[in-house]
């Protein structure tokens, strides 16, 4: 046991001794001798990387301090739009026609997104999709997602509801129609930013758009606001707008033109309705048209306002202007007498006929019966200059001046390039080209005893601008206009083209027009545009009502068939609404309702 436990005790403070003994500077590798340049390099690229520090820091901190605090502040601070409400649009009675509501967006950070599968199908279920649309519309974009714009508030209580990371709402404005399609193509829409796209949304953006406010805050990395920076600029509300447009009247004009297409298996249709005292625009109805608030599936034909945007040559609806401007300069009186036999007229080698032989025809009877050959006669005592001037009164062939998108000027040649055919037949409606809106407007000159007044689509408030209504353009005498609304009454009665016309409890007048449509160079041969253009009461007339019904195909394509009847149910209930009172006894209307229309020259 002391064997194994013993030990050498000698041995031992020699092993240690010998230990002590060793020269370590006898080492050959610590003996070399270092070169003095490589410490002093070392110490210089220490040094040097001390200044360069020092330098960067002073670039930082003195020279780029506005660069770098910039680039932070991309990376924190936010300024968030403080979104203006839109101004809200009223009718002349202050019925609601476009206003905004709130209407929250769903957005998401797709890096940041967090949702087990079970809540990822409820929330495709919240927002009308199917998981696989969710999941395609997540991996769009790694970084920020619509997920859907101007939801339902309940709809974004129940998605928040789900407490879904990544996933956040803002809130905006949708832009909401009480008045739906019946108001559609006047009010027209604006995109989900509520820039106005069409219509008066359009024509008056800039007045009803108003000005967003900004707010600058610093934000976290998951999007969570945690400081605002800076003083808030508050958001100035959008003006609100008032129509010359009942909306009243608006929607039963829409509904008369809409089952007129219907009865009649026409393309389309379009009404407008005037106040002659005022210039203002009561109703600006077209057939078909569409739901503002759902445009998914929305066509170009929908959006057609065909009343301002469609040009067409207005057939008969021009004659009363030629028997005006005749009877103006002296030619003839409303008792002249006009040949017409045999019921055609032949103009440098053209023949234009009557659609019956009338014989003898006082000019007050042309104008009833609808004579082309009647017309004619008239108009080639005119030079050509002569009936330009009057046209071009009468607005034919300028821009309406009236502030709405795609207003059309409509086309009316130079009359030095007119040859005798063509003023002929544009003594009927045909060479030319207006659009319903102007022809409205122009048959305002016969109702408001031969002054044209200047239209409008805002409400004058007589109120807030009292004082005499506005001054128009005199183109006719009181006198000739008058005995030209004499000519229209008979036209709209017994013996005339348009009994249909008769409206129950008011004297109406006014002037059918039938025409070929045009297709490309020349006519087509069973497409008709049906019209009929008139005013009541008609001793002191109150309102004009234009109508266009296009391509009736259900064997019926006669203005006095197809468009007058749309014409007397507009006049009734305009008239009552606006608390015109009766003129006329009820029982000889109803009799002369029912007598046959004399068939239309076009």
């Amino acid at each position: 046991m002391k064997w194994f436990g013993g030990r050498d005790k000698r041995g031992g403070r020699s092993a240690m001794a010998s230990r002590r003994g060793v020269a370590y500077s006898s080492s050959p590798l610590l003996a070399s001798k270092t070169p003095p340049w490589r410490s002093k390099f070392l110490v210089a690229l220490v040094g040097l990387g001390f200044v360069v520090l020092l330098g960067r820091a002073a670039y930082v901190q003195i020279v780029g301090t506005e660069f770098f605090q910039k680039q932070g502040e991309i990376r924190f601070a936010r300024q968030l739009d403080l979104p203006a409400s839109r101004g809200r649009i009223v009718d002349r009675n202050g019925q609601i026609l476009a206003a905004s509501v709130p209407a929250p967006s769903l957005w998401v950070l797709p890096k940041d997104f967090e949702a087990s599968a079970a809540q990822r199908r409820a929330l495709a279920k919240l927002l009308g999709m199917t998981p696989g649309e969710l999941d395609r519309r997540l991996d769009d974009n790694p970084n920020f997602i619509w997920l859907r714009r101007q939801v339902d508030e309940q709809v974004a209580r129940d998605a928040m509801a789900l407490n879904l990371k990544g996933l956040h709402q803002v809130r905006e404005y949708k832009r909401k129609y009480p008045e739906g399609e019946a108001s559609a193509h006047v009010i027209g829409f604006t995109n989900a930013e509520e820039h106005g796209q069409e219509g008066v949304e359009l024509s008056f953006d800039a007045q009803l758009a108003g000005r967003d406010g900004m707010r600058r805050v610093i934000k976290d990395r998951l999007g969570r606001v945690v400081e605002d920076i800076g003083d808030s600029v508050a958001p100035v509300d959008g003006q609100d707008l008032t129509l010359a447009i009942d909306s009243k009247v608006q929607f039963f004009a829409y509904q008369r033109v809409r089952d007129a297409v219907a009865q009649h298996k026409a393309r389309a249709g379009s009404v407008v309705v005037l106040d002659v005292q005022t210039g203002e625009v009561l109703a600006l109805a077209n057939y078909p048209s569409f739901v503002p608030g759902d445009r998914r599936r929305l066509n170009r034909e929908q959006m057609r306002n065909r009343a301002l945007i469609d040009s067409f040559e207005p057939g008969s609806t021009m004659k009363p202007f030629i028997a005006a401007l005749a009877m103006e300069t002296g030619r003839v009186t409303p008792q002249t007498v006009i040949q017409t036999a045999p019921g055609w007229i032949t103009i440098t080698g053209s023949k234009i006929s009557d659609a019956h032989p009338h014989g003898p025809l006082t000019v007050a009877e042309v104008i009833q019966k609808s004579s082309n050959v009647g017309t004619t006669k008239m108009a080639m005592q005119m030079q050509p200059r002569e009936m330009w001037e009057l046209y071009t009164e009468l607005g034919f062939g300028q821009k309406p001046q009236i502030p709405f998108p795609g207003a059309v000027t409509g086309r009316l040649r130079p009359y030095k390039t007119w040859r005798p055919i063509e003023q002929a037949t544009m003594s009927y409606g045909y060479g030319l080209s207006v659009s319903l809106f102007q022809l409205a407007r122009a048959y305002t000159v016969l109702a408001n005893d031969g002054e044209l007044l200047p239209l409008s689509l805002l409400h004058r408030d007589a109120d807030a601008a009292p004082g005499p209504r506005p001054s128009g353009l005199r183109v006719m005498s009181a006198q000739t206009a008058r005995e030209v609304r004499h000519m229209l009454q008979m036209a709209a009665g017994p013996g005339g083209t348009a009994p249909k016309a008769q409206a129950i409890g008011y004297s109406v007048g006014g002037k059918t027009g039938t025409a070929h449509k045009q297709e490309g160079k020349g006519y087509a041969e069973k497409k008709y545009r049906a019209w009929f253009v008139g005013m009541a009461p008609i001793e002191k007339p109150r309102i004009v009502v234009a109508v266009m019904v296009d391509e009736p195909n259900d064997g019926k394509y006669f203005g006095g068939d197809v468009a007058a009847p749309v014409f007397s149910e507009v006049v009734q209930q305009t008239l009552r609404m606006m608390g015109v009172p009766p003129d006329l006894e009820v029982k000889p209307q109803i009799v002369a309702h029912d007598v046959p229309a004399v068939e239309e020259s076009f």
